[in-house]
């Protein structure tokens, strides 16, 4: 019997409603349960695929080929299940749906309404085979109570609770406690009207999950309790700990597992083995040292848009036993052609993040040419990889005007569509078109790579498959010209046309990837790549 539980937010925005979630599947799945993940956004768009970074953060991109929230990323990095295309949803996916078959006559005439229609659509997807081995199904809806595009979803997920009944669904309200310095009080007020708003559209909270910034008194929980309808120890305390990775161990602690498992009456479930998370906590607080990493890219006001890449690098530096020191540069402030580099200067590695367009792309060329000048371990990712190609062959092929079609047209073409490439190995591509639509790779694509090649070492196979997001591809077409210069193609496609990660030959460690391995990354399996890149920063930091 599969159970269901519905993880809603209130008060606030950026509560932690996804690291929450994968923190009590970690919980499950370490008492010995099988468990599924899914996120419910009320958002128009289809997918994120088209969002601003700087509204959204990254997109997470499933091996399907799915392009998901970032949360989707949390739920992997925690629970290890890597996640497909059923596990996210969008307003814009369900009304898509429903006009499509409306247009097609499915609905025999009727009048299409919310409800049933939306909410029996939402109700579908939550309910949709998780797969083999799942006892417990997570829903996570985005967003917050009250939120006008957000109440399909929970009128769907109220019906559901009324379907399945208490012993198959269970509901957790995450709040907010604030506290006010000038009143010295912890304040109750916003959860217990977050929880009246909640109450009012017809879901009764089985479980409270209280962000706060220290302990709940005693006295203020049974407030909380009794005003909120739930019982005391279903009032959980979710402070803020050090580290994202402590917060499972903190979550058992304050006993939220328990409390859901009580709820579904089982009384026999197996304590949970956190050893794992038990050991990085311990690397996590106590490393052996420090690294710096200059992460550059043109979105780092929002972290959040480079949130995988962030935790790949923290997962490289447990694998390492060291602290991972991210220091976040905007690339373009040197597209000028003439700002020093000076911020780069004592990092320890560089990284050139995935992206799109021109702008901050000639900062990260010019980040390429300080990392290969002065020989720091410089790891470029897609985007990343196909501007430090475009440097190769300015500076040491001698190819002049190289570029990327990605910026206009080009005698040079370093980089175009894969739409564009001609037959054999001619170098000319079509820099007129401008059509972006079908170009995209999405997924998981398999890779082979040089036996002798130090991607080959790394991985300890020549046969990978990782997961790509671009629509622009390198030019195989210029291989030679840019091997003679000491570049080394290290990695193809199987048929051999596209290049998939380039080498350099006479450099410690620089590496690039046109797909986005930061996506596999996860804490008790560390990407080999990111684990290699954080070693040789470690040798370059000279702590060992």
């Amino acid at each position: 019997m599969i159970r269901y539980i519905f993880i809603t937010g209130g008060v606030v925005s950026s509560l932690g409603k996804g690291i929450a979630s994968a923190a009590l599947g970690t919980l499950l799945q370490a008492r010995g349960y099988g468990v599924r993940l899914r996120k419910l956004d009320p958002y128009l768009n289809v997918d994120p695929g088209t969002m601003s970074p700087r509204q959204h953060g990254e997109v997470f991109v499933t091996d399907d080929g799915a392009e998901t929230d970032l949360d989707l990323g949390h739920y992997e990095r925690f629970t290890g299940v890597s996640a497909r295309k059923s596990d996210n949803i969008t307003t814009g996916q369900i009304y898509r749906e429903i006009l499509e078959r409306e247009r097609r006559g499915d609905y025999l005439g009727a009048t299409i309404q919310v409800i049933p229609h939306v909410t029996d659509a939402i109700k579908e997807f939550v309910l949709s085979d998780p797969g083999e081995g799942v006892d417990f199904v997570l829903c996570e809806i985005g967003g917050t109570v009250g939120d006008i595009e957000g109440l399909p979803f929970f009128e769907a997920i109220r019906q559901l609770g009324q379907e399945l009944g208490p012993e198959r669904a269970v509901f957790i309200h995450l709040t907010l406690l604030p506290y006010i310095p000038a009143a010295g009080e912890m304040k109750t007020k916003p959860t217990q009207h977050s929880v009246k708003e909640l109450r009012s559209i017809g879901i009764q909270p089985d479980v409270l999950l209280c962000r706060c910034d220290r302990p709940i008194p005693e006295t203020e929980k049974k407030k909380i309790a009794s005003f909120c309808n739930v019982r005391p120890s279903s009032v959980i305390e979710a402070s803020d700990v050090g580290h994202i990775y402590d917060v499972p161990a903190t979550y058992h602690a304050e006993g939220l597992d328990t409390e859901v498992l009580e709820h579904f009456r089982i009384g026999d479930a197996p304590e949970p083995d956190l050893s794992k998370w038990n050991d990085i906590a311990q690397t996590i607080h106590n490393p052996d040292g420090t690294v710096c990493i200059g992460l550059v890219g043109k979105y780092t006001d929002v972290p959040d848009a480079y949130k995988s890449v962030m935790e790949a690098l923290a997962h490289g530096g447990l694998a390492n036993k060291v602290k991972v020191d991210i220091r976040l540069v905007d690339s373009e402030q040197f597209d000028d052609g003439t700002t020093p580099l000076e911020v780069l200067e004592g990092v320890h590695g560089i990284i050139l993040p995935g992206g799109f367009g021109e702008r901050g792309a000639h900062g990260k060329i010019r980040a390429a040419q300080f990392a290969r000048k002065r020989r720091i371990p410089c790891f470029g990712i897609c985007y990343g990889m196909q501007l430090s190609v475009v440097e190769a062959a300015r500076s040491l092929a001698g190819i002049e005007g190289a570029s990327s079609a990605e910026f206009g047209p080009t005698d040079n073409p370093l980089v175009g569509l894969m739409e564009q490439w001609t037959k054999g190995n001619e170098k000319q591509v079509r820099t007129a078109n401008t059509d972006k639509g079908g170009t995209m790779r999405l997924g998981a694509y398999p890779a082979i790579l040089q036996a002798d090649s130090l991607v080959a070492r790394i991985y300890g196979t020549t046969e990978i498959s990782e997961r790509h997001r671009h629509r622009y591809e390198v030019n195989v077409g210029y291989r030679e010209d840019l091997e003679k210069a000491g570049v080394i193609f290290s990695g193809m496609s199987p048929d051999g046309k596209l290049p998939e990660i380039f080498e350099l030959a006479d450099h410690p460690w620089f590496i690039g990837v046109q797909y986005h391995p930061e996506l596999k990354s996860r804490p008790f399996e560390p990407h080999p790549l990111f684990s290699s890149f954080i070693e040789a920063a470690k040798v370059q930091s000279r702590l060992v």
